[in-house]
């Protein structure tokens, strides 16, 4: 691929920086347009080096920069199970219907929808920053997610090969990492993985959530199929490396049947999964619209059903919601993934008195997250670096 010699052309002059950009990264209204390749760079992001479009990649642009930062502070009184995230793109090749992190792309002036499948954000120098931020004295090698929000092992990894530098940033710095996805890509870091695995506690989780490879390519159309994620997850297991499954979102009406769901969490099994959570379709600003545009052209006889089943809000509703545990329970422990732990949207008998649907998030499985333990202060420390805990 002659990558260099489909640069649109040298970034713009930009204007100064904005407030609340993740990355050191801004951008300039747009309108919600989506250029075609032969045109200019839609946006003035502060630190453009270029904008690039090449065949293998029809119909995407993307945006090189330099960021100033990219650790990312969760904001505080989050559920998430970590505190610090890393997000080496914004925007996402995998295109699926379904993706929660949408509306993130809107804080660039791109929309929630083609935008996000089509302007792609990459922050070239993000191994170079992170040793950086990571050398500080202030920093507390506290637990570092990637793949919260856009997926860090998309197709274009292959090309800008960031993630062996994030990794061993990370690694040699002494700070515990996980990193979930749905890009095969990853296969070509589990060496890298398990040497960091020698330095730190690391976690790995694959996202899949169905194995009938037609709907896959329907609803996540730039994603390695259901098969090749199922192998990598086995691949990973062969490694010693852990590998949780985020067995989400499950689709009312197409995946959520005990044929689908048996299938699922038999393969998971089978591939050797560590620990699944699953749960339903969530649907928060962003994604509904772009979620119920899909539904309404391609299985237009379920689009009252899912209306009616989400009203105005992001959750199914709560019958709904525990029917689906119940069944996914079920099905876990026909497969021997052992009790209800692990269920993204919460079991309601466990707390009848709780309404709350904020409750049911932020649960990752076994072998997705590294083991950390508590230290005075709130803060967390690794367990065993040099023996690290990967289970």
């Amino acid at each position: 691929m002659r990558w260099d010699a489909q640069a649109l052309k040298p970034a713009p002059e930009v204007r100064a920086p904005g407030n609340g950009s993740p990355g050191g990264v801004t951008a300039g209204a747009t309108g919600g347009r989506s250029p075609s390749p032969a045109t200019d760079p839609l946006l003035p992001l502060i630190g453009l080096v270029r904008s690039v479009t090449t065949p293998e990649f029809a119909g995407v642009t993307f945006h090189e920069v330099t960021a100033k930062s990219v650790l990312n502070k969760v904001v505080a009184g989050s559920r998430m199970p970590f505190e610090w995230t890393i997000n080496p793109y914004r925007g996402c090749s995998h295109a699926c219907v379904y993706c929660f992190a949408r509306k993130s792309h809107t804080y660039l002036d791109f929309d929630a929808g083609l935008d996000f499948d089509s302007q792609v954000v990459v922050k070239i120098n993000a191994a170079e920053v992170l040793r950086r931020e990571l050398a500080k004295p202030s920093w507390a090698r506290q637990h570092v997610a990637l793949g919260t929000n856009t997926d860090p092992y998309q197709r274009a990894e292959g090309r800008y090969q960031l993630m062996p530098g994030i990794i061993g940033a990370l690694a040699d710095s002494g700070t515990p990492l996980s990193i979930l996805t749905k890009g095969t890509l990853l296969a070509r870091d589990i060496p890298l993985l398990k040497h960091a695995a020698a330095q730190v506690p690391v976690g790995v989780g694959i996202s899949l959530a169905m194995t009938d490879e037609r709907l896959s390519e329907a609803v996540e159309p730039g994603t390695p199929g259901p098969r090749a994620r199922l192998k990598l997850i086995t691949r990973l297991r062969e490694a010693g490396l852990p590998c949780g499954v985020m067995a989400m979102p499950i689709l009312p009406w197409l995946s959520d049947s005990d044929e689908a769901l048996d299938s699922l969490f038999g393969s998971l099994a089978a591939a050797g999964a560590t620990g699944v959570t699953a749960g339903a379709l969530y649907l928060k600003p962003g994604t509904r619209e772009w979620f119920m545009q899909w539904i309404a052209r391609e299985h237009p006889q379920l689009a009252g059903k899912y209306r009616r089943l989400y009203g105005t809000g992001s959750y199914a509703s709560p019958e709904y919601r525990a029917w689906l545990s119940g069944r996914i329970r079920y099905f876990k422990a026909r497969h021997g993934f052992s009790g209800a732990q692990g269920f993204s949207h919460r079991d309601l008998n466990d707390d009848p008195g709780s309404n709350d649907p904020r409750d049911d998030e932020a649960q990752y499985p076994a072998g997705s997250i590294p083991k950390v333990a508590a230290i005075p202060g709130g803060e967390r420390a690794s367990i065993g670096a040099a023996q690290p805990t990967l289970f």
